[in-house]
């Protein structure tokens, strides 16, 4: 894939200290990605996510996804590269590229002696969000999530699924808009990931970006807008299903065989 010119920082002074990077439309801009660890995990890696597009990142175990994703979050320093989040530059000034995103891994951490409500209204605090405007969105998304009839129990007797709700709970109660989510379906049973797949699909309708990594290519080809195929740190692939079947010939195969052939077409180029 060609590789694109590095956004440079605007010289320009933004109020509050915040680095705004050259005007750019889209919600996620990344550029040059790189990161080693024993070995080389994330290669140069460029990627773009539009505004209110729902992105699945797929590949198979190793290929850089959550590594990729860290970076992004501001979770992980890359070794090069630039991020930009809405604009903003993320590796510059990670706080307020923070307050326009949210993070779900597919570990959930959250408090155990608390209820999901009382978490809630504690991540809200954090952000600042006045209780007036916090307990609507908590109620609504513990609805949503189906937790609401769990709201006053505490987290230390939930299932890992459930817990995993309550983490993506606690990471929209902020309204973002931008959500990274790493593997957001592992452990959850049919009705749980029904609640997590529609509260995603309602929030892009309602204008958010979502990007997502899965190992369930079924998730990717019926929600996804766009998917990106990542293998050995590199993107392979990228488009939508339509795109991709063209891309390799095969106007009716389903994305699991495209996904097999084109992981197995890397691996036999490297």
């Amino acid at each position: 894939m060609p590789k694109h010119l590095q956004i440079k920082v605007a010289s320009d002074a933004k109020p509050y200290g915040v680095a705004v990077m050259k005007p750019d439309s889209s919600a996620l801009s990344v550029r040059g990605l790189t990161k080693s660890f024993d070995r080389l995990a994330v290669n140069s890696l460029d990627l773009t996510i539009h505004a209110g597009e729902f992105y699945a990142l797929v590949g198979p175990n190793g290929a850089g996804k959550t590594t990729t994703l860290r970076m992004v979050a501001g979770l992980l320093r890359p070794d090069a590269g630039a991020v930009s989040i809405f604009g903003v530059d993320a590796l510059a000034d990670p706080v307020a590229a923070k307050q326009v995103m949210a993070w779900v891994s597919d570990e959930p951490m959250i408090y155990d002696k608390l209820t999901p409500l009382e978490y809630l209204e504690f991540v809200a605090g954090l952000w600042g969000i006045a209780p007036a405007v916090s307990e609507p969105s908590a109620q609504e998304l513990l609805g949503s999530l189906g937790l609401a009839p769990h709201r006053h129990e505490r987290c230390e007797g939930f299932s890992k699924g459930m817990r995993q709700k309550v983490a993506l709970a606690g990471a929209l109660v902020h309204a973002p808009r931008l959500i990274i989510l790493d593997e957001p379906l592992t452990g959850l049973d049919a009705v749980s990931a029904r609640h997590v797949k529609g509260l995603l699909a309602e929030r892009v309708r309602a204008g958010c970006t979502v990007i997502m990594t899965t190992h369930i290519l079924e998730v990717a080809e019926r929600m996804a807008d766009r998917i990106g195929v990542i293998a050995a740190g590199s993107l392979v692939a990228e488009g939508t299903l339509a795109e991709l079947r063209q891309q390799n010939g095969h106007t009716d195969t389903s994305l699991e065989d495209l996904f097999i052939a084109l992981v197995t077409l890397e691996a036999a180029a490297a």
